[in-house]
């Protein structure tokens, strides 16, 4: 059994309260009631592994106070006990069995009633009531309470799975794209190259030569997508109606955020040529932390992409006002999605400069068989 701070604490307070009180006010049998109160305190310690025996034996223990210690009238330290037996009867129980320890606590205070020589009324019957029924209300909207954020985590996990997946499946669906341009740019090729092998053989070497590297490409892109489940959706980029976007469509990207009232200071300055994975992936990539920075940022974002010691960096930096809610978090973990499949790395976090997005993708990419 494993216990929390609070499982030792609350019944903690209670002994606090219930002994400094004894030893103040002195009644009759104080002494007495102070190991009762110590006994239910460290009874209550497992009520939240067994709270109807737990609740009912300590409830049961602080109701015998009257016949072996001071009256209830006396002190008020055991309504206190008997709150947090009624609260724990609905918070840890599931449904109604915890009213079989409200009838329990009842049926003794009732007992202790009927053998009283004094006379009672009405306000008693009151009391009695108010010492367990607001205690398990309260209980029970904390157990509702608690099981729908339970539900909600639940769900929002489910949500986030099925947003990398989804997101998986996008990336896959690209890279097929790419892999079906490589392969068939190797088709034209291998055909030219086989027509110009007796007439011009230098011209088919050099085309063999492209053939090769073209191959070795879609060969590297194809093991990266081994481990994604690809989507067979028939839409129309699926059809490779649309060619994949690239860093040459920065340009354009970054001038529609424009258009859309984003003020962006951009230096554009990637490769003439780079591996296709790579190059939709950082178009990708600029897209993600564009449309973020819209969401969430503040006045003019910063983006620079170019090549830095044998790699393409993409660095995207944005100011974020004090009271901005934080978004989801399932753009920037597509994003890491890509840069890990492409064996790159990304760092993003709050800094002195604002929100930084710093990717940094390999331009020979390491083999993966």
């Amino acid at each position: 059994m494993r216990l929390r701070l609070a499982d030792v604490l609350v019944p903690a307070m209670l002994l606090l309260v219930g002994g400094v009180e004894l030893v103040l006010a002195q009644p009759d049998g104080w002494g007495v009631g102070l190991l009762l109160e110590g006994l239910a305190a460290a009874v209550l310690v497992a009520r939240r592994h067994a709270p109807l025996v737990v609740g009912t034996t300590a409830a049961v223990i602080v109701l015998a106070m009257p016949w072996v210690g001071p009256e209830l009238e006396d002190v008020a330290a055991p309504i206190l006990f008997i709150a947090v037996c009624g609260y724990s009867f609905a918070r840890w129980i599931p449904g109604l069995r915890g009213l079989l320890g409200i009838g329990v606590i009842l049926a003794v205070l009732l007992a202790d009633y009927l053998v009283d020589p004094r006379g009672h009324d009405i306000t008693d019957v009151v009391f009695v009531a108010a010492l367990v029924l607001p205690p398990y209300v309260v209980g029970r909207i904390t157990r509702r309470l608690a099981d729908q954020a339970q539900q909600l985590r639940e769900q929002q996990a489910v949500l986030t799975e099925l947003a990398v997946r989804d997101e998986r499946d996008r990336i896959a669906r690209e890279l097929h794209d790419v892999i079906a341009h490589s392969i068939s740019a190797m088709v034209v090729q291998a055909a030219a190259a086989e027509d110009l092998v007796r007439t011009d053989p230098e011209r088919a070497a050099g085309l063999l030569r492209s053939v090769t590297a073209c191959g070795r490409r879609a060969l590297d892109e194809t093991g990266r997508l081994l481990h994604l489940v690809r989507d067979d959706a028939d839409d129309v980029d699926e059809l490779g109606l649309h060619p994949p976007p690239g860093v040459r469509d920065l340009p354009a990207l970054v001038e529609s955020f424009r258009a859309a009232g984003l003020q962006v200071d951009a230096e554009l300055e990637p490769p003439d040529s780079l591996p296709d994975g790579v190059d939709l992936s950082a178009y990708r990539i600029v897209q993600e932390a564009l449309t973020n920075a819209a969401r969430h940022g503040r006045g003019t974002v910063r983006l620079g992409v170019g090549v830095e010691r044998g790699q393409l960096r993409v660095r995207c930096v944005n100011q974020v006002a004090a009271d901005d809610e934080p978004g989801s978090g399932l753009g920037l973990r597509g994003m890491g999605e890509r840069v890990a499949m492409l064996r790159g790395t990304l760092i993003s976090g709050v800094t002195a400069e604002g929100f930084v997005v710093d990717v940094r993708l390999p331009l020979v990419p390491e083999p993966v068989w």
